[in-house]
């Protein structure tokens, strides 16, 4: 694209990523807590798909869907937090038009799987606890890949189409995105044509991806909230629930975060406001899954126990 002209503008090759350059002073502090985050976030998701792949009594549909949202939320915040710590610690912000694209669609890609993946987690607690007897059957494995691999399949189709059209449009500067990722709304302020349509385009899209699997997310867990309060006794409801209460926690947590972002109207938020708080779900979530999920569930820190114990076995007296 170098040389390309439109009028008298030159058509930009790179992008600069504002970051958090507005915070010159917490720069060094800034880095140490995304790397802190980034490791912890790695090693917890890595650790969990570990113990279920590892322990056989994990080999189960429930913790097959959560090994792919472990492996989804590793590849997620690694397509973001590298390219901010570089920034961070180099003061280099620039990024290649190809890689700016690239970062979006991935972000996207792995943001629309995640929303179909919860919704195949909670159809899988949905038959789990409203229809046991025909649990086994309905939930087969290869129920449950298919679920798994349509998740994957919908994520990657469903941005596609937005992503491409963004990419065509002509970028005349200025090359700043005021952001620490190439965010979608942030990069089309940069165009230098009418990208109205790509607005409606990627506005429809997102209602899609995002309306579709909230409401069947939702219908499931009203169905299996009922179905726990006809529970007659109490340690039944307590263990029926403890079942799905991380899964609410994190869906609750990864749509909440959707809602202020994407359906509070931007005129009411600044763009500090949206850098901020997309560090929920870029950065914390991801952490935040497989702590919810290995501290609430007693079958996951079970099965760490028996994993622990077999690497260093406790000495004979």
């Amino acid at each position: 694209m170098a040389g390309l002209e439109k009028g008298n503008q030159t058509l930009i090759t790179e992008f600069l990523l504002v970051g958090f350059k507005t915070l010159p002073g917490l720069q060094i502090t800034l880095f140490v807590v995304f790397f802190g985050i980034y490791l912890a976030t790695v090693a917890g998701n890595l650790l969990l798909i570990l113990t279920v792949w590892a322990d056989r009594h994990l080999h189960t549909p429930m913790y097959f869907f959560l090994s792919n949202l472990s492996f989804l939320e590793t590849g997620y915040i690694s397509n973001i937090v590298p390219r901010l710590l570089g920034s961070l610690a180099t003061g280099d912000r620039t990024i290649s038009f190809s890689g700016c694209f690239l970062q979006l669609f991935v972000f996207s890609f792995l943001g629309a799987a995640e929303c179909f993946l919860l919704t195949g987690m909670s159809y899988d607690r949905y038959l789990a606890i409203c229809h046991p007897l025909h649990y086994t059957s309905r939930m087969s494995p290869r129920a449950s890949f298919l679920l798994a691999f349509a998740s994957w399949a919908l994520g990657f189709v469903a941005p596609s189409f937005t992503i491409m059209m963004a990419a065509q449009l002509p970028f005349c500067g200025p090359q700043e995105i005021n952001h620490f990722f190439c965010d979608l709304t942030a990069l089309l302020k940069l165009s230098c044509t009418d990208t109205s349509l790509t607005e409606i385009t990627a506005l429809v899209s997102a209602a899609t991806i995002s309306l579709a699997p909230f409401l069947l997310t939702i219908t499931s867990y009203v169905c299996v909230i009922l179905a726990i309060l006809q529970i007659p006794s109490t340690t039944g409801r307590q263990k029926a629930f403890s079942t799905c209460s991380s899964h609410l926690i994190v869906v609750s947590t990864f749509y909440g975060a959707l809602i202020i972002m994407y359906v509070v109207p931007s005129g009411s938020q600044s763009l500090d406001f949206n850098k901020v708080f997309s560090l929920l779900y870029t950065v914390v979530t991801p952490l935040f899954n497989p702590i919810v999920y290995s501290l609430r569930n007693q079958e996951v820190r079970v099965a760490l126990g028996r994993a622990i114990r077999k690497m260093w076995p406790s000495p004979k007296m």
